[in-house]
């Protein structure tokens, strides 16, 4: 793996561990707005939360701000700041809020006190502007630090979402308790950059968005398709060893076989929309839809006999592509995008037998985090939040998926922290969150147990006294998605793959025409290997192709003079070992052949 940035010793907590940078971020962007329209009277204000990093406010302004523009508002929020405005919280009628905005002439506000309930209350700056807000903030403007404040970029947000509605101006800003965190944030953020997947997977021609195809649908290189393929490869290798069973299902549906699994009715804003015959297949919900999870279609290959408890545990493994309506605004690279493949697999257990496995199934997950070298993760209890109506299934149902996952990582004595309200409809999960070099968290691997589902499809065995009992899913996915795994493996790596998983392996560098045969040759030994090696025909001098080579960060380069064909030898340079010199050709094939089989960093 490439080294982290240099370690920082400031700590950048995010906004939802720390009480006073909620209040801090809350309250500047409330300053933001106040500047904006103290500069621009005719822009109408929306909504302005808090982020994990920041904040944002959303604006409804005929022309766009410009960067001229985001200047000259951060002017004015240093005022604003330097005039030590008390922040007063004010609780009012709803007829007095309606009164207030009638008179301010903002209908956003309107539709805002309308989705609000009592208290309703005001958050004023001395005397010079209010908006509608739950709070909380700081008691003064001076309590903020205008050097440790800054205003990022603008994006254009539908209202409420909604594509059908006004489009508006969105601001980014960040704020902190000190300039020392701002210099630390905008460092992280400039590392960011380096790493970033969209730039690295361009340069390097792994994968690519066309306009034609459609936003958040990747179309995967060769280059690309060979790193997916040794992923998978490596991930069914390590399924077979533990009895997985392969399986196919289709990319479509009958939209009733998600009806009785729940996603129909809980999940339908995600999913797209239905496919109908005719306008009274439409009105009566009868037509197909592209799958948003592969569940189902493994519950019917599940159900397709009557299992005895001797075919338990059943292990049904997939690399399922599934389709989810992301918004537009939310799509991100291959971390957040439409059709992505999830390594995907249904368990289904005796309930004698659901410990076990499902220790068995971390033991898998942590396999493949130890063979990326990913070793930054921690485990989140992701149960149900008892106040919501989103879930499915009783009670006892719950209670018991969620005392079996807690029980499993105890028994693990692993280190976990509780997500309430994380919890899929159907089951309580066990998540894997991950953290970059740059201290941002990604949800990898998921583990999740499931009552649910079999009683709402009505899967049964045959008990060993002859009974029909109900079996116990588990769903898991020790990658998550390819698409989000690969997106966040090239930015840890900055596109340094580990030898075992690069695209192409060996460049091989003739010096001149004469050593093309040779080198050819010793191309198609490596290949005959699985060694993915390719030769440079560019015909270009050796630095140029040394730089080229590097610059598409193949893990070793090896040169090809006079003296290597004289002496059946290759002159190695390797990202991890620098340069090695001439070593016979059997070594360098045997050194090569081994390393990726132990799925080393490099030679």
């Amino acid at each position: 793996m490439s080294p982290s940035p240099e370690q920082s010793t400031v700590h950048l907590p995010r906004t939802s561990e720390s009480d006073r940078l909620k209040r801090i971020r809350h309250s500047t962007s409330h300053v933001l707005a106040m500047a904006v329209q103290t500069l621009f009277p005719q822009a109408q204000v929306t909504i302005g939360p808090w982020t994990e990093t920041g904040f944002y406010y959303d604006f409804d302004i005929d022309q766009p701000f410009s960067e001229a523009d985001l200047k000259a508002i951060k002017k004015e929020m240093d005022k604003i700041i330097r005039k030590k405005l008390p922040m007063v919280r004010e609780e009012v009628s709803r007829e007095e809020a309606q009164t207030r905005i009638a008179a301010l002439g903002e209908p956003y506000k309107r539709e805002i006190l309308d989705g609000i309930q009592e208290p309703i209350t005001l958050y004023h700056m001395g005397d010079q502007w209010w908006d509608l807000c739950a709070g909380p903030h700081i008691d003064n403007t001076s309590e903020l630090d205008p050097k440790a404040i800054a205003l990022e970029t603008v994006a254009g947000a539908y209202w409420r979402g909604d594509e059908t509605k006004a489009q508006l101006q969105r601001i980014y800003g960040t704020a902190w308790e000190t300039p020392e965190q701002l210099a630390e944030y905008k460092r992280r953020k400039e590392e960011a950059l380096k790493r970033d997947h969209r730039r690295l997977g361009k340069e390097l021609g792994l994968f690519l968005f066309s306009d034609p195809v459609g936003p958040g649908l990747p179309l995967w290189t060769p280059k690309g398709t060979v790193l997916r393929s040794t992923l998978e490869d490596f991930l069914k290798g390590e399924q077979t060893k533990r009895g997985y069973l392969p399986v196919v299902t289709p990319h479509i549906g009958r939209v009733d076989l998600f009806k009785v699994s729940g996603h129909w009715q809980n999940y339908k804003d995600d999913m797209f929309p239905m496919m109908a015959e005719d306008p009274v297949a439409q009105l009566a919900e009868q037509g197909f839809v592209l799958k948003p999870m592969n569940c189902p279609f493994h519950i019917q290959i599940y159900k397709n006999e009557l299992r005895s408890y001797r075919e338990l545990p059943m292990r049904l493994a997939e690399f399922g592509t599934v389709y989810r309506y992301e918004q537009s605004g939310e799509l991100g690279g291959l971390t957040r995008v439409r059709g992505f493949t999830v390594d995907d697999s249904h368990l289904f257990v005796t309930p004698d037998q659901l410990a076990a496995e499902f220790l068995k199934v971390v033991d898998l997950i942590l396999t493949v985090f130890r063979s990326l070298h990913l070793t930054n993760f921690k485990a989140r209890l992701s149960f149900r939040d008892p106040e919501s109506d989103k879930y499915i299934g009783s009670d006892d149902a719950w209670n018991k998926a969620e005392s079996a996952i807690r029980n499993a990582a105890e028994t693990l004595g692993m280190q976990t922290f509780e997500g309430i309200g994380e919890a899929a409809f159907y089951g309580p999960k066990l998540d894997f969150i991950f953290q970059d070099a740059l201290e941002r968290e990604w949800q990898l691997g998921t583990v999740q147990v499931d009552y649910n589902l079999p009683e709402r499809f009505n899967l049964e065995y045959v008990a060993e006294d002859g009974s029909r009992q109900r079996p116990v899913m588990i769903h898991r996915a020790p990658f998550g998605s390819l698409e989000r795994l690969i997106g966040i493996l090239i930015e840890e790596y900055v596109g340094n793959f580990p030898l075992w998983m690069a695209p192409v392996q060996v460049r091989l560098l003739p010096v001149t025409e004469e050593f093309r045969p040779f080198v050819q040759d010793v191309a198609a030994q490596m290949q005959a290997l699985g060694i993915r090696a390719e030769v440079d025909h560019s015909g270009d001098r050796l630095g140029k192709m040394v730089r080229n080579a590097e610059k598409q960060k193949i893990p070793v380069i090896a040169v090809v003079g006079a003296k290597e064909v004289e002496s059946q030898a290759l002159n190695l340079r390797t990202r991890t070992a620098g340069e090695l010199g001439a070593l016979p050709l059997a070594e360098c094939l045997d050194r090569i052949h081994r390393a990726i089989g132990d799925r080393a960093l490099g030679l």
